[in-house]
């Protein structure tokens, strides 16, 4: 049961007949949970407002809500407190009726499926398939992930669909590279390393001659313009009000500051470059593929084309690739409904254009196809000058096919902030092509940065690979594991460090708002106190051993006729945040944040570590005592059993 939904369909009953229906929905999600069990269990803060709006002191509107509402059932009588705050406190009766009733839903431990299950397509992870999986990519895969298990626990039908990138330019350049540079015994010993090596060589290839022939003198000439702004901003006389010369100073100060920035900026571009030029191979090597941009671009309209030779390669690198992806997803316990690549629309992308054309969307401009739309400033490209498609192209013929194939009531885009302009417009064309009823959603999220705050990268400068930042967590977690007294056998350590140490990862990067950027650190991220997997799996494993230790039949416990008492306040804490999991999980399918459950399953452990501070379990003055918190002792393992298994994180029995 959502007691908080229910709550707030009361609240909003009450309210209908002190205002309108919409104006009582709005001030019915004013009902929470209270920050503090003095004033409650939850709190009203509808009365201030409504008060306002109706020209009342906000106690006599408080009053004349409470006279309407219809909570009796589940909450004693309700409170005004201060200025119109009405508390709510809910009947240790009914928690007690609740929680045994939990006790033997062991699938669902009371969380009831949605009255009104919808459909879900979650696209999330999405990598490209040419290009060895990195830090950037765990975002996705983990947020994408949990939304997904939660959604469908929930009782939604979801869809998970990993929308790789195995037909794009990426793949232009290891067939570059392997016309130009591959090493055969390499490529026969492990495929997908030299595949890389060949992706890595090329882009830098590319990288270098665009940065000296493109980008150093477009950053020079953008430091001619900024210095010729400087200097006629120092030229001019200065104001003879002081307050007016030091807006002029400041100003100075700023341009003088970008300037340095952008003087920098090409500092590191012409870095770039001198370090390709040191290099007498490297440097020759370069020389002698001045245009391997423009070649790199025609592998892959060749390859696009149907073209036999690049089409047998792609066709013979591909499964090398997909291979080594789902072997990290394995990893990290990560599946999905479908991998629909980019390749598997090539053949639609001619027809949306042409649809979009008919429709009167798309138009020529310059050659290229593109859809003007109102409050955009650039258009939608949908097809280039010279024919080619883009990601644009693709993501409209997925649509197109999502909606015939699945019929879904929402599709998510688990995919960064830096996309969202691509996502508005694609949703804005998608909108006049007819599909204006489908739930279209950006679930962007941030960047993952070092300790210095910026990107996280090596120290080279690339992207930091997946598979060795797995590698390392599980080996921090290792030389946890090994100080484990608990754990006996070497091979019960590694399977324990295995779970630590994804997990680590997993949890670190749900525990923040996923619209904020977060610093990656393994030792926070593995400490023992905390918002952290290992404490929580901790938490975990510290509950089982109750029952290891007492000897406890925990399955005849749930049947024996055991009652549960809240006669403590640490036994009531702990109740009340139990009936509280399905509130939590509602609000993941509202807001798609799955940082929700981990504050929640932190707060949990919190309460359960003042339980178990304050009230002796196997030592409890009865047994009837002892049994009813050994009772909530099951139940607080289970839902953090459960929380962590729909964030994709296994549970540890011993640490």
């Amino acid at each position: 049961m959502n007691l908080l939904a229910t709550l707030r369909e009361r609240f909003r009953s009450a309210l209908t007949g002190l205002v309108d229906a919409t104006a009582a929905g709005e001030l019915a999600e004013m009902v929470l949970p209270s920050q503090d069990a003095k004033f409650g269990d939850y709190q009203a803060n509808c009365a201030m407002p409504l008060g306002k709006r109706l020209g009342k002191p906000p106690r006599e509107v408080a009053a004349a809500i409470i006279e309407r509402l219809d909570v009796a059932e589940f909450c004693e009588p309700p409170e005004i407190a201060g200025p119109g705050f009405v508390n709510l406190k809910l009947r240790d009766e009914w928690l007690v009726a609740k929680l045994q009733a939990n006790v033997k839903d062991l699938a669902r431990t009371g969380v009831e499926p949605v009255a009104a299950p919808r459909t879900y397509v979650v696209d999330y992870s999405s990598p490209n398939v040419a290009k060895p999986m990195h830090v950037g990519h765990i975002r996705s895969t983990v947020i994408g992930d949990a939304l997904y298990g939660v959604l469908k626990f929930l009782g939604h039908r979801v869809i998970s669909d990993n929308h790789i990138g195995d037909w794009g330019t990426q793949f232009g350049m290891i067939i570059y590279g392997y016309k130009h540079f591959v090493d055969e015994a390499a490529l026969a010993t492990d495929p997908v390393a030299e595949l890389g090596r060949l992706y890595r060589f090329v882009n830098r290839l590319v990288e270098h001659h665009a940065t000296k022939n493109e980008a150093i003198p477009a950053a020079s000439a953008k430091i001619a313009r900024m210095q010729s702004d400087f200097d006629d901003l120092r030229a001019e006389t200065m104001p003879a009000d002081p307050h007016e010369t030091k807006k002029v100073e400041k100003k100075l100060r700023q341009a003088e500051a970008t300037l340095a920035e952008a003087r920098a900026e090409l500092a590191a571009l012409q870095a770039k470059v001198a370090e390709v030029d040191a290099d007498p191979a490297l440097a020759k090597v370069a020389a002698a593929h001045a245009d391997v941009g423009k070649a790199v671009l025609s592998e892959t309209a060749a390859l696009h084309a149907g073209d036999l030779t690049n089409r047998a390669l792609w066709e013979r690198f591909l499964p090398d690739c997909l291979a080594e992806m789902e072997a990290t997803y394995e990893r990290l316990g990560v599946t999905f409904d479908h991998a629909l690549g980019e390749s598997f629309y090539e053949e639609k992308l001619a027809g949306v254009v042409a649809d979009l054309e008919a429709r009167g969307l798309a138009v020529e401009s310059d050659g290229a196809m593109c859809v003007f739309l109102d409050g955009f400033d650039a258009p939608f490209l949908v097809r280039k000058q010279d024919g080619a498609f883009l990601y644009a192209t693709t993501d409209l013929a997925t649509i197109a096919y999502r909606m015939q194939a699945w019929r879904p009531d929402a599709i998510l885009y688990v995919v960064d902030h830096r996309q969202s302009l691509h996502f508005q417009q694609l949703f804005a064309t998608v909108r006049n092509w007819g599909y204006e009823t489908v739930e279209l959603q950006h679930v962007s999220f941030g960047t993952v940065l070092g300790e210095d705050g910026r990107p996280y990268k090596t120290r080279s400068g690339s992207a930091v690979g997946l598979a060795g930042l797995l590698d390392e967590a599980v080996e921090r977690a290792y030389a946890i594991a090994e100080k484990s007294e608990a754990l006996t056998t070497d091979e019960e350590r590694r399977a324990v460090a295995r779970r630590i140490g994804i997990g680590a990862i997993k949890y670190a990067d749900l525990a923040h708002n996923r619209t904020s950027d977060y610093k990656f650190s393994y030792d926070k991220m593995l400490a023992m106190t905390g918002n952290t997997a290992a404490y929580m799996q901790y938490s975990y494993a510290r509950v089982r051993s109750i029952f290891g230790r007492g000897e406890i039949d925990v399955a005849a416990l749930r049947t024996g006729g055991a009652t549960i008492a809240l006669a403590e306040p640490a036994e009531r804490a702990l109740a009340v945040a139990l009936v509280q999991f399905s509130e939590v999980l509602a609000r993941v399918a509202a807001e798609y944040r799955p940082n929700f459950p981990t504050d929640y399953l932190f707060d949990l452990a919190s309460k359960y570590a003042s339980f178990f501070e304050n009230c002796p379990v196997l030592k409890a003055p009865s047994p009837a005592v002892r049994d009813s918190r050994l009772l909530l002792c099951d139940l607080t393992a289970r839902t953090i059993e459960r929380g962590l298994n729909l964030l994709g994180i296994e549970v540890v029995e011993r640490m």
